[in-house]
């Protein structure tokens, strides 16, 4: 049955009939949300406010809800450089190095930013148990293994993949990237690394203005709308699933493709955003899949958070849901 469309500026909460249980276990915590100057354009207040959404929804409930500890040093260490979690753990970020990173140093951000990696690393374990599953935080893909920038500090999905794989569980893995900026900090943990295979669909003239090599990079043009986006999509899941076969895949879930993102420079649609949902979820329903949020900038937290529901919302409405949780 073809599903009704709405008027795009309805951003009600979905609430899905006949779900019990949530559509997927989520990982979050209150310490996403860290204080930052009020003139800073980083919408930290999405973290809290999706998390309130989904509950509104009834596409989570509070059982669902996996609680992250700060991840450990040694976690940290499977990506990144001794040196740089050193200057990080020892407020020792020079000023030029905050400046890259769009973020002031501060203990409250370094405890949020190994919140969400062990948040990413939760998630995982659950999609390898059940399915499906995401972090209401993470996809901070321009983190280096010795710096970070972007205002992303830690590689979160970069630091599950790695553990996966040291313990076994996970031999290869599919980083779908679809943030409007090109998870250069991702591709260049990952170049030329045969079992990790790194997609990235994003502006081409956006940030960053020197893009790093993934395994596939599809770069779009300025204003480029649903049906182009929509083409090169299905075109580079058919190209980068063909390479398999994958053991879990990470969707970067980035929202910032919507017309009017801050930061975005595309005109994708709020249905054409439901649309790309369907189609990633739809495309990856025989793997293990993990979903993060990536960026999303619109004029408000809670229109960015509204944003963000949209793949949960998706989720429930394929069904994504497996035996194990029934």
């Amino acid at each position: 049955m073809e599903r009704r469309r709405r008027p795009e500026g309805d951003c009600a909460p979905r609430r899905v009939p006949g779900i019990v249980r949530g559509v997927m276990r989520v990982s979050f915590h209150p310490d996403y949300r860290a204080d930052l100057p009020a003139s800073h354009p980083y919408p930290m207040g999405k973290y809290p406010l999706l998390h309130e959404r989904l509950l509104t929804a009834g596409l989570i409930t509070a059982a669902d809800v996996d609680t992250p500890e700060e991840a450990p040093l040694a976690m940290l260490a499977r990506v990144h450089t001794r040196d740089y979690l050193d200057r990080l753990a020892g407020d020792a970020l020079s000023a030029a190095e905050q400046r890259r990173l769009g973020l002031p140093w501060s203990a409250r951000l370094w405890r949020r930013a190994r919140l969400a990696v062990h948040g990413t690393w939760l998630a995982a374990e659950a999609a390898l148990r059940e399915g499906l599953a995401a972090n209401l935080a993470g996809g901070t893909h321009h983190a280096f293994a010795g710096h970070g920038e972007g205002f992303c500090v830690l590689n979160d999905v970069a630091i599950a993949i790695r553990r996966l794989q040291a313990e076994q569980r996970a031999a290869r893995a599919l980083v779908v990237d679809l943030d409007v900026h090109q998870g250069n900090g991702t591709a260049s943990i990952f170049a030329d690394a045969p079992d990790v295979y790194t997609l990235s669909l994003h502006g081409e003239r956006n940030y960053p203005a020197r893009k790093a090599r993934s395994t596939l990079d599809v770069g779009l043009p300025d204003g480029a709308g649903d049906a182009a986006y929509l083409a090169a999509l299905d075109g580079a899941l058919g190209t980068a699933l063909a390479a398999g076969p994958f053991d879990i895949a990470f969707f970067v879930a980035g929202v910032d493709v919507v017309a009017g993102d801050r930061y975005g420079r595309l005109a994708v649609s709020v249905e054409g955003l439901h649309r790309r949902e369907r189609l990633v979820l739809t495309a990856l329903r025989t793997l293990p899949t993990v979903i993060v949020l990536g960026g999303g900038y619109a004029a408000t937290s809670l229109h960015t958070a509204q944003l963000h529901a949209i793949v949960f919302e998706e989720a429930a409405a394929l069904g994504r849901t497996t035996e194990q949780r029934q």
